[in-house]
């Protein structure tokens, strides 16, 4: 069967709605899944560019999706008004809408009545006005999902970057790395790559932070003292991580296929080169999660919010990369069930 994959429609007054709808006007995507939104019809109804023969039709269930193409199935959370949701102009009623959708779909994410949630692009200072103190989506759900480590991940096609530091001042990533953190980093994006891209026993590349490795300590010592003791405590409990490598050759090496990830020490180390290759189509993964989340890799884009420019291939990879993860993680637990099941 087609797993149910819910959307959360993301700010009403950025590009959320429109790369939402754009994407779900691909016929290929209902062919894999059944998509609901959690959202705002009306605001769906007003965005421009909606095709006129895309019908909105409104349920109280995720289980009552038919993922019919040509029919957007959305379990309607607020409704807003026009003065509320103006395109590019964010408003504290938007923003407290926006973490509602996020709210009810990790709820039914976690009661099994959906496979995966797929997030479009919310305000982090939107966020916080609005009364949730959370520096984005990823903190917000590890918190509803009590999940303690958890990795932010970008991939794409031909390279997967995991961080092991995420939004924080470059002058502060050194004093904030320590061996529990990488390796933690390395061991989570492991165990992910096995379960959720169904990759038996994957390769991983631990990026250096110093230029040429440290040259040795010339340039720093996190290469010696941090990052190669936390790739040695992976290896000695099988996972297969090399490295560090400097990282100005390294994700040409990874682009060649010879790794399945990249672990990055920041977060513009690993994202230059994985935007350089995936600008549209990168997909933004939280891995260690209980539940499945995937997310577009850019932002509400208040500027053509409502002009109808905005590009769906995010969102179209997201999906796809949640249905991918949610039928890897189903025929685990066949296998689990059953040991001698196929898939």
């Amino acid at each position: 069967m087609r797993p149910i994959v819910g959307i959360t429609m993301g700010d009403p007054s950025g590009i959320g709605p429109e790369v939402l709808l754009k994407a779900l006007s691909d016929k290929s995507l209902y062919e894999i899944c059944r998509p609901v939104v959690f959202g705002d019809a009306g605001v769906l109804l007003r965005t421009r560019g909606r095709p006129a023969d895309l019908r909105i039709r409104e349920i109280d269930h995720p289980r009552e999706a038919l993922g019919t193409f040509g029919q957007v199935e959305i379990i309607p959370l607020s409704s807003l008004p026009d003065e509320a949701t103006f395109p590019g102009r964010p408003g504290i009623q938007g923003g407290k809408a926006m973490v509602q959708y996020i709210l009810r779909a990790v709820e039914s994410a976690l009661e099994r009545e959906i496979e995966a949630v797929v997030t479009c692009p919310i305000s982090k200072a939107l966020m916080q006005k609005a009364g949730y103190d959370f520096e984005g989506h990823t903190p917000l759900i590890a918190q509803l999902t009590r999940t303690e480590n958890y990795v932010m991940m970008l991939a794409g096609e031909s390279l997967r970057v995991s961080l092991v530091t995420v939004h924080c001042a470059l002058k502060d990533v050194p004093a904030l790395l320590d061996i529990e953190a990488v390796y933690k980093t390395i061991a989570i994006t492991g165990a992910a790559l096995e379960q959720d891209f169904g990759i038996p026993s994957p390769r991983l590349a631990v990026a250096a932070l110093n230029p040429h490795g440290g040259e040795a300590g010339l340039f720093g010592r996190e290469e010696s003292e941090i990052i190669l003791p936390a790739v040695n405590k992976a290896r000695t409990r099988g996972i297969r991580a090399e490295g560090p490598y400097p990282p100005d050759t390294l994700f040409y090496k990874a682009r060649l296929e010879r790794f399945d990830a990249v672990v990055a020490m920041y977060h513009d180390q690993g994202l230059i080169p994985l935007k350089l290759l995936h600008f549209s189509d990168a997909v933004n993964v939280t891995l260690g999660l209980p539940i499945i989340r995937t997310s577009v890799d850019h932002g509400t884009a208040y500027d053509i919010a409502g002009k109808d420019m905005a590009d769906p291939s995010s969102l179209k990879a997201a999906l796809r990369m949640a249905v991918e993860m949610a039928r890897h993680r189903e025929a685990r637990r066949r296998r689990n069930r059953d040991p001698l099941a196929t898939d």
